[in-house]
């Protein structure tokens, strides 16, 4: 029996479940609330770990294309203090595998291959519990029923509302992330700093954090513990105004390091918000969640991974369910298993936040320590 199957939203999540599931040769409706793939910038680097995002990508039959694509150098780690010293500068073995870092476009690109996605199909509610199968309602009015609703929408999602009443809460922490491109030419003391894969800098409640991706283009995020209000969302107009701010902000701290802001092209703040550690929900016939949308958690490497992971399992038990009943039972225990796994890495990630952005910054260098020795 061949179920009707939709996934609401074309990020890590959505795109790993619908290409999965097109492997196993069931179709799937792939709806997406941009209207073409570049409407937004796709984002940073990520750093896919062997046993989530890449065994995510080995059920999608990717694993060989990613690792042509992806840098294993990207896996270095500096760890600097405010003057500017070098603490600890971490480097990948040449066969490391464990965490390669790829541009999160071209992850994009790699999942969504043969994909057709119903773009600009944006979705305000999905209604569960109808007769024939859970209905999604479209931003334009129309409405469509399928067996099954996937969530994949990320941290605002449309579709949570059908089976939880849970939102995310501030963290307490904002990102104001900026960018430098062309960096090898352009700034080479910079290039320098941030080497092959990513520099640290960690101080009293606020933190720099460069990373590099593809093509000479390194993303940089300044982290702070502020109250929600005080930092706004800024226009362009503002961007001076914003990296004075910024300035001001890690007054003192080395003048290279500094420069990372200096030297950005724009700013977005971006504060961090967690849904609860323990996030569950009563299970809902024709309705679930994945990614974000089930488990948001602090960026510190595991949400696209688990969201990747989430969408391959979900797929593979969606394509082995053979009836209504065998359907809904493979969705409930698909949801215990994620449920378990994502309680394990939230309180990892929160507790990990927690040490990145404290009034004592030994606590960051520790947390490394302990990650590069795991």
């Amino acid at each position: 029996m061949t179920h009707r199957i939709a996934v609401v939203g074309s990020g890590p999540a959505g795109l790993t479940f619908a290409r999965v599931l097109h492997r196993h040769d069931h179709p799937v409706a792939l709806l997406e609330r941009d209207p073409a793939p570049d409407a937004r910038p796709p984002g940073g680097t990520l750093d896919l770990h062997e046993g989530l995002g890449q065994l995510a990508l080995d059920k999608a039959g990717l694993l060989a294309e990613f690792q042509t694509l992806s840098r294993p150098e990207g896996q270095a780690m500096r760890i600097l203090d405010t003057a500017g010293t070098v603490l600890r500068d971490w480097r990948p073995r040449p066969d490391d595998r464990a965490h390669p870092e790829i541009d999160r476009g071209q992850l994009r690109d790699l999942l969504l291959g043969p994909l057709d996605i119903s773009w600009g199909r944006g979705v305000t509610q999905v209604v569960p519990g109808t007769g024939d199968g859970a209905v999604v309602h479209f931003e334009d009015g129309r409405r469509e029923t399928f067996d099954l609703v996937v969530g994949a929408d990320g941290a605002w999602s449309r579709v949570r509302p059908a089976v939880s009443s849970v939102t995310p809460h501030y963290t307490g922490v904002t990102s104001v992330e900026t960018s430098l491109d062309d960096i090898d030419t352009r700034h080479p003391d910079l290039a320098r700093l941030v080497g092959d894969g990513s520099v640290g800098v960690y101080g009293a409640n606020r933190a720099l954090v460069a990373q590099r991706n593809s093509g000479g283009h390194v993303r940089v995020y300044a982290q702070f513990r502020a109250p929600l209000d005080r930092h706004s969302g800024s226009g362009p107009a503002d961007v001076e105004a914003v990296r004075s701010g910024l300035l001001a902000l890690f007054d003192g701290w080395a003048a290279p390091v500094l420069g990372l802001l200096r030297h950005g092209t724009a700013f977005v703040h971006r504060p961090l918000y967690a849904l609860p550690v323990s996030h569950t929900w009563n299970h809902v016939p024709g309705v679930t969640l994945l990614g974000d949308a089930a488990h948001l958690m602090p960026p510190l490497g595991a949400g696209a991974n688990l969201a990747m992971l989430d969408g391959a399992e979900l797929a593979e038990a969606v394509a082995a369910a053979s009836g209504p009943g065998d359907l809904d039972e493979a969705v409930r225990a698909f949801e215990e298993r994620m449920w378990e796994r994502a309680e394990r890495w939230a309180k990892i990630t929160t507790a990990g936040l927690e040490r990145l952005v404290s009034p004592d910054p030994a606590q960051a260098l520790a947390l490394f320590e302990e990650v590069q020795s795991s």
